[in-house]
């Protein structure tokens, strides 16, 4: 184990100390908030200390059985078992090790939070936003398989289907939706033989993908309720009488950023506004982070296109079954199973992508 690892580990083994500390002040329990934050860290620290304990004890048994296998003394029957049992150490030290050093990568401050997903169709015109009905499927799935929660908050349907535009909310109570998604952010593009073309010509289509963090209550942008515009509408799409009859929909505009938010997917225009807000609470404090991005030529690659056929993230190719994820390299010929939501081998390459960054960053600065 490197040296500056050895060092971060024993700095962590020291917060875990000042955690406990912290945690038994009644103080911190008075504050939920705060006593919330620092049980999160402690969880993520202890586990760190138990891998690392772990780790200690097999460098123990490494070298009892390297000083039994150097021993003159020793017969042979215990020197081959030596053997077999450091060559088995070797390989369970050296997995340990990776997982320490992925424990001891930075965690993203939203990482843990849910996500509000974003689909907008681009350039293509009616089949973008077919595409972008079937991406809105591809996530669906693949939420659902994981044991996601999906909730729409508000949609635009194209004439012939698929979606102008359309928002969903994802949670869960285990896995950090953002921390998963957030890669996700950027221009999709799908090549394919459209549905209303009658020659078979295949054409490229595009559409943009955005994933926002949901705001922490205690750390939500605050709005000023002077800056912001508030509309009432009717639902659309399916609802039956209700929607035809109440303005339930809510949309909302913040005056001086011209960012638009709506929802319009509850009965109750008072929980719409409520969903509504936290949209564009995320919408500001996205584009406050890509202002603070765009000064890093190397974050640029993180944010949200245009839209436009040449600004594009991942390739969708119908005719060849393939999907490939530009920033990584990353080809895979299983495209029916990526667009039914099985997106696994896509979200762990960028993770691990992501985490190969973070890992050089950390060593650069020991």
């Amino acid at each position: 184990m490197k040296d500056f690892v050895r060092t971060r580990l024993a700095r962590e083994l020291e917060r875990l100390h000042e955690l406990d500390f912290l945690l038994s002040r009644e103080d911190i329990h008075a504050n939920m908030t705060e006593f919330l934050a620092l049980s999160r860290e402690r969880s993520e620290v202890a586990v760190l200390a138990e891998r690392f304990e772990e780790w200690q004890g097999l460098q123990a048994d490494q070298q009892q059985w390297t000083d039994w296998l150097n021993d003159p003394d020793t017969d042979a029957s215990l020197k081959a078992e030596a053997q077999s049992e450091l060559s088995r150490l070797r390989d369970t030290l050296s997995d340990l090790e990776d997982q320490l050093l992925r424990l001891l990568l930075p965690k993203g401050a939203d990482d843990h939070r849910p996500a509000f997903l974003e689909i907008r169709a681009g350039a293509g015109g009616d089949e973008s936003a077919l595409f972008a009905g079937d991406l809105l499927r591809m996530y669906t799935r693949h939420a659902e398989g994981r044991g996601w929660k999906v909730s729409l908050i508000s949609e635009s349907p194209s004439d012939l289907g698929g979606y102008k535009e359309v928002v969903i909310r994802i949670s869960s109570d285990e896995d950090g939706v953002f921390g998963w998604l957030q890669f996700e952010s950027g221009g999709h593009r799908v090549q394919r033989v459209p549905v209303t073309e009658s020659q078979g010509r295949i054409h490229t289509s595009a559409c943009t993908v955005a994933v926002l963090a949901e705001p922490d209550e205690a750390q939500a942008v605050a709005l000023n309720p002077a800056d912001l515009r508030i509309d009432t509408f009717r639902a659309s799409g399916a609802g039956g009488q209700h929607v035809n009859k109440t303005d339930s929909a809510v949309r909302i505009t913040h005056l001086p950023t011209g960012l638009v938010a709506e929802c319009q997917d509850d009965r109750s225009q008072h929980r719409n506004k409520a969903k509504a807000l936290q949209v564009l609470s995320a919408r500001i404090a996205e584009q406050e982070r890509k202002t603070r991005a765009a000064k890093d030529a190397a974050l640029r690659k993180g944010l949200v296109g245009s839209g436009d056929r040449s600004d594009r993230i991942r390739t969708y190719n119908f005719p060849q079954g393939r999907v490939t994820d530009h920033r990584i390299n990353l080809t895979l010929y299983k495209l029916p199973m990526v667009m039914e939501g099985d997106m696994r081998d896509l979200l762990l390459g960028l993770r691990a992508a992501h985490e190969a960054e973070k890992l050089a960053d950390l060593e650069s600065t020991a």
